[in-house]
């Protein structure tokens, strides 16, 4: 499968498959759609090939011309980077039988909030049931359930999460330092991370997340006025005037680091790389502000007519990034980081996030669901931390979930970068894990091409300073 596109007077070719990306000039651009039907025939012979080409009307270059790009075509296919073959789709990955052992737990450490924000999935923490907080004896029993289920896996992740985890901070402590415990007995290592509205965040907090979380949360969504109609008190007050010193200073204290200011965009802000710059220039440098996913029913949801001007906003933000990280003021945006020379395994590219199987959500009682956007819905409980996994056909059914059962993906030349998208975005607006959520196609695509634009860009830079170097060396 290939995949064609013009951004920022680049020519942009992947090759799907293999995972190559080529930027190319104008006649090879225009070559590849003329050879790729002659490919897909069966046709191998270079000169049976360039025959056809030269054989095809309205082609508006010189034959020699043709004949050349021809050749760097096929040259690219011989290589094994163009019209590569999909080798995945009958491979040795036996989704529904391979073993399964969890690795990571999102631990639902307070059902409770203090922020009442409007868009929120989880009722303002209540996830459609009770306001309640984890106790430290639940805790201890999800981190003895995540060493049992773990396999032979060193390292573990566990995500405190909410409502707000900071609310029920003496917990948190407790559990760290439980884990800690259980490192040297088990031949475990725990990487916890912690997400946080800031309202309770305090100096002390602090230089206990800096010392025990690997990584930190910190949700704001960009320009005062956008983050204060979103994310206020419960009595309506905005609360950006409160976190944005606190997340500063925590962002400053990480060495620009390990964390990541996390926003979300509506459709009151569609202009969101206003907001995207905004928290770049208050000081941040990990950046990930990410679209509203709601009912179409809800004033402030993404609607279909909004994704030309928001795919608009993508290219007008990464033509930015392009503009500051020439001036050394670059800072990196979450969805439209992409690692073109390795990447997540081949497993993560087929089954993404691992829901369900590797990766659990664990509600201050100790129920699990496959992830915390399916906590509360008793059709996906799989079972509890003392008793374990008691509902394997759950299991079995996010292990089937890939790339491969998802009609639109086997389609889509983004599928090894979003690995088959969201299951739980797609049964909620689809009724089914394996059907995908539109509109969150739709922006993944275009921010993949913004991404891998940008890496066009910036390595096309890099070789103009080698180049000058070496020019100022002579």
């Amino acid at each position: 499968m290939i995949h064609q596109y013009k951004s920022n007077d680049y020519n942009i070719v992947m090759d799907v498959n293999s995972g190559s990306v080529h930027i190319v000039d104008d006649i090879v651009y225009d070559m590849i759609p003329l050879v790729e039907p002659l490919m897909n025939e069966g046709i191998k012979d270079p000169e049976i090939i360039k025959a056809a080409v030269l054989n095809l009307a309205n082609i508006p270059y010189p034959d020699e011309v043709i004949i050349e790009a021809v050749e760097e075509v096929l040259a690219l296919e011989k290589a094994g980077q163009l019209f590569s073959p999909d080798i995945y789709e009958n491979a040795v990955f036996d989704f529904k039988n391979r073993e399964t052992v969890v690795k990571a737990l999102c631990l639902h450490i307070a059902h409770d909030c203090n922020l009442a924000c409007k868009y929120c999935f989880a009722e303002e923490g209540e996830y459609h049931g009770r306001r309640c907080h984890m106790s430290y004896e639940v805790g201890k029993k999800a981190l003895d359930f995540l060493v049992a289920y773990s396999g032979n896996r060193i390292n573990l992740e566990v995500d405190f999460f909410g409502g707000e985890p900071l609310m029920n901070y003496q917990v948190v402590k407790d559990l760290v330092a439980y884990g800690r415990s259980l490192e040297a007995a088990h031949h475990k290592k725990f990487r916890f991370t912690l997400t946080t509205n800031g309202v309770l965040l305090n100096s002390d907090m602090l230089e206990f997340i800096n010392t025990e979380m690997s990584n930190v949360v910190l949700s704001l969504d960009g320009r005062k006025e956008v983050h204060d109609r979103m994310r206020p008190f419960r009595g309506g007050q905005g609360s950006y005037e409160m976190v944005v010193p606190k997340f500063i200073e925590t962002a400053e204290s990480r060495n620009q680091e390990n964390y990541y200011i996390r926003g979300t965009f509506t459709h009151h802000n569609l202009d969101f790389a206003e907001d995207v710059l905004h928290l770049n220039d208050l000081g941040f440098q990990q950046i990930s502000v990410e679209p509203v996913v709601a009912s179409d029913k809800e004033s402030y949801a993404i609607k279909e007519m909004d994704l030309p001007g928001i795919k608009r906003e993508y290219d007008r933000l990464a033509l930015e990034m392009i503009r500051r990280h020439k001036e050394g003021k670059g800072f990196n945006f979450f969805h439209f980081m992409i690692d073109l020379s390795g990447g997540p395994c081949v497993a993560k590219r087929l089954s993404g996030c691992g829901s369900g199987t590797e990766y659990l959500a664990v509600t201050p009682w100790g129920d699990l669901y496959p992830c915390h956007q399916f906590v509360g819905d008793e059709e996906f409980l799989m079972g509890n931390v003392e008793e374990g996994i008691i509902r394997d056909d759950i299991r079995n059914q996010f292990k089937c979930c890939n790339v491969y059962a998802k009609d639109k993906c086997k389609k889509c030349f983004a599928r090894f970068y979003c690995s088959g998208g969201c299951a739980a975005n797609a049964f909620h607006f689809k009724g089914n894990m394996n059907d995908v959520y539109d509109i969150g196609c739709e922006l993944q695509r275009k921010r993949v091409e913004c991404a891998i634009m940008i890496k066009a860009a910036l390595a096309e830079e890099e070789v103009f300073d080698s180049r000058a170097d070496r020019q100022s060396i002579i």
